[in-house]
């Protein structure tokens, strides 16, 4: 019987921010914040962090999480979950999310999911949202797709695409690292050989293109902030501790006061 994935690659170094993946974030590891998330999918039957450093492998032991370690070789975190998607033969369609999204919702990894089983043909799904302020855009750190009619993705780029002088509604969507593979269209991309334009751009997910693959976009009303450096951490513990209370916490805290 097949089954849905969440593979979460992780790995410890990091040029702007070593240590990411267990640095704290209001009482808890980044990643044990993204691979909470990522179990309350509905539509995933296993979660694995996928990871070849044993600081990262033992801290999610203790913490309950299933963990497939991996070669240390890896350029991307797309080849480290391929390497864990070629071991297990079950799993039919792959999501892969990023160690870094501490605020990934738990309903878009289900669309991703619904999408792929739904559209048949499809290799690829991933996301992208509106940027509010069209001056954001401008970052390269932004990574920005445009797409057609049918939602797939004519081009991905760290330029402001489109390039518009249109005063309206912006048209520029940043794109969420967030994917959805079919298990043989990612087994597939790792075996191609880096793409011309995506290594002008730095975006793997430009080899799909290069290659004739269709990615379907899911625009969603908000995206998720990732968390690339120690400020971006500050300000999602800060965001994480605004959130607004469930209803079943709501009504603890008034069982609780009760007492």
């Amino acid at each position: 019987m097949s089954e849905n994935v969440v593979i979460i690659p992780a790995r410890w170094g990091s040029t702007r921010f070593p240590g990411k993946p267990l640095y704290e974030i209001a009482g808890k590891p980044l990643l044990r914040h993204v691979w909470e998330r990522c179990r309350r999918a509905r539509k995933i039957d296993d979660t694995i962090i996928a990871t070849d450093d044993m600081r990262i492998a033992e801290a999610a032991f203790a913490w309950g999480a299933e963990v497939a370690l991996t070669s240390p070789k890896h350029q991307s975190g797309t080849d480290r979950i391929a390497e864990v998607a070629a071991r297990a033969k079950k799993f039919s369609l792959i999501v892969n999310v990023q160690g870094d999204e501490p605020r990934v919702d738990p309903r878009l990894i289900d669309r991703l999911i619904e999408t792929l089983q739904k559209h048949r043909k499809l290799g690829i799904v991933t996301a992208a949202h509106p940027i509010k302020n069209p001056r954001d855009a401008l970052s390269p750190h932004q990574v920005k797709v445009v797409i057609d009619r049918a939602s797939s993705a004519l081009y991905f780029s760290r330029a402001p695409i489109p390039s518009t002088k249109n005063s309206g509604r912006s048209l520029f969507l940043r794109h969420q690292g967030i994917y959805g593979f079919r298990r043989d269209t990612l087994l597939q991309f790792v075996k191609w050989k880096p793409t011309p334009l995506e290594r002008a751009e730095s975006l793997e997910q430009l080899r799909a293109l290069e290659n004739g693959v269709r990615v379907h976009v899911l625009v969603t009303k908000h995206g998720s902030p990732g968390v690339d450096t120690p400020a971006d951490a500050e300000a999602v513990a800060a965001s994480l501790c605004e959130a607004p209370m469930s209803p079943a916490g709501r009504r603890l805290q008034k069982s609780r006061t009760r007492r």
